[in-house]
């Protein structure tokens, strides 16, 4: 993983500047799949990176999309809080921030990226994204959220969802929830979206991320996921083929 690179992509949303991560393996001359990752509620940090980098090897080209704009990288939870917020409450600037990044992706000329093999994925706040990017009709084979939040003040949105949908939940997980994945089945289903949701015994929030240690909260739990990443691949696997 030692040759995998991480450099900045710079785009613009609504007239503001915002710099993503692009990750890949500079040695790989064949198209890839290109997969536009969601970081959860921190934004870009060098974690976020390092996650993108697994994911990326020489498989597949990663960006890591800016949710909320360059030079905005929250310090601690209460920044974090604060810029995740309005994002929360205005789901149409979090489509369109989501749709620059994709585009930003499609774009940039560091990388050639297979325009057949696309997806996005997100953790946490980011998996949140990563649907609301299903909901806004992004042409892409799959998305996929790990342990994020399911709800949607626009569920009749979910008709225009055009690839593949996989939701990572922690069965456990005190901050989705629980009424969130029955309501989301239906929203799913009354759709007719190709839809899966797995959900994982004694897994709480963040499961994926090995700095998240508030017991019972959120916390890693390695064989899960273990479990949760070869979920996504096997479903990239499935709908890049």
């Amino acid at each position: 993983m030692s040759q995998i690179r991480a450099h900045a992509i710079s785009y613009e949303v609504d007239g503001q500047v915002f710099e993503g991560q692009l990750v890949y393996d500079p040695n790989v001359e064949d198209p890839r799949p290109g997969l536009l990752m969601a970081p959860n509620w921190f934004g870009i940090t060098e974690s976020a990176i390092q996650t993108a980098r697994q994911v990326a090897e020489e498989r597949r080209v990663v960006l890591v999309a800016d949710l909320y704009g360059a030079g905005v990288r929250p310090a601690d939870a209460h920044e974090a809080g604060a810029a995740m917020a309005p994002l929360k409450e205005d789901r149409e600037l979090l489509r369109r921030r989501m749709l620059a990044a994709l585009q930003a992706l499609r774009e940039q000329h560091a990388v050639r990226v297979d325009p057949q093999r696309q997806a996005a994925f997100g953790f946490c706040f980011g998996g949140t994204c990563a649907l609301e990017l299903a909901r806004a009709g992004a042409d892409l084979k799959a998305f996929v959220s790990f342990h994020g939040a399911l709800d949607t003040p626009d569920p009749a949105a979910a008709r225009r969802i055009k690839g593949a949908v996989l939701v990572l939940d922690g069965a456990a997980d005190p901050l989705v929830p629980r009424e969130q994945l029955p309501a989301f089945a239906a929203e799913m289903s009354a759709a007719g979206v190709d839809w899966q949701l797995l959900s994982y015994g004694g897994a709480v929030h963040s499961f994926t991320d090995p700095d998240a240690k508030r017991p019972g909260v959120a916390e890693y739990n390695a064989r899960v996921a273990r479990r949760a990443f070869a979920a996504m691949d096997a479903l990239l696997d499935e709908v890049f083929t």
